[in-house]
């Protein structure tokens, strides 16, 4: 074999032999990319997998502290997920008092309005929550804990828990299956958190917004409904009492 020849020979070996290492580091490399990918996606979906695990679990332990709740009204545990435009999770250190709303947006259901606060953590469009929605079929929805803050009440959420209420018209006036189911969670919430019927107060008188508005235009009717939230408190009370024996 010519000198030449044998050269050439030895220099395609060794393109071969470079080609098989870079092929092999390819492969390598490849291999350890897809480990990795796999091991994060398994990590994400234990993460993805707890999350929901926790979030049911404090939905059923909240759930069956409100069932046992003496002279509570129903009521349907739907939280929020922890986001930091609806439910922040920042801590309700102290209550001092109720704050009642109104929605604003006459034919809502109480769904309605704890899926727009839901959906608030996608869209971004503002901050905005309540602890409790009452519709306008009495039905009650707990959005937020009540050891954590709303963003519903302005300077006051940080030391009141608030009450959306939905409305059939532009009156803004409560149908009485939503009256009942208000005058009796407020009477509750007040009993609860050691409050009287002087310390549920309406947005309007945090802000000045015509807020709820039919209790806004019509002064006797929210000194009803505070009278009749004080003769709640008491039934609540009698209720406690009825049930441990006294």
């Amino acid at each position: 074999m010519r000198k030449r020849d044998r050269y050439e020979e030895d220099s395609d070996f060794e393109t071969r032999k470079e080609r098989r290492r870079k092929l092999r580091r390819r492969r390598r490399r490849r291999n350890v990319m897809m480990f990795i990918l796999a091991v994060l996606t398994v990590l994400a979906g234990f993460f993805v997998v707890n999350k929901i695990k926790e979030s049911l679990e404090e939905k059923r332990l909240l759930k069956e502290r409100n069932d046992s709740f003496v002279g509570a009204p129903p009521f349907e545990v739907d939280l929020l997920d922890v986001n930091e435009y609806s439910r922040p999770g920042t801590p309700l250190e102290e209550i001092k008092g109720i704050v009642i709303h109104y929605t604003a947006n006459p034919g809502t259901t109480a769904k309605n309005n704890r899926d727009y606060f839901q959906g608030l953590k996608d869209s971004h469009e503002t901050k905005v929550s309540s602890h409790f929605v009452v519709g306008y079929d009495g039905e009650i929805v707990q959005c937020v804990p009540s050891t954590e803050i709303a963003y519903a009440s302005n300077s006051r959420n940080e030391d009141t828990l608030s009450i959306e209420c939905c409305h059939l018209d532009e009156t803004g006036k409560f149908t009485e299956a939503t009256y009942i189911s208000l005058v009796r969670l407020t009477g509750w919430l007040c009993w609860r958190f050691n409050l009287t019927e002087e310390d549920v107060i309406r947005h309007y008188d945090v802000t000045g917004k015509i807020c709820p508005k039919y209790y806004v235009e019509n002064p006797d009717a929210w000194e009803q409904f505070k009278a009749d939230v004080k003769v709640q408190i008491q039934k609540v009370d009698e209720e406690v009492k009825a049930s441990k024996g006294e």
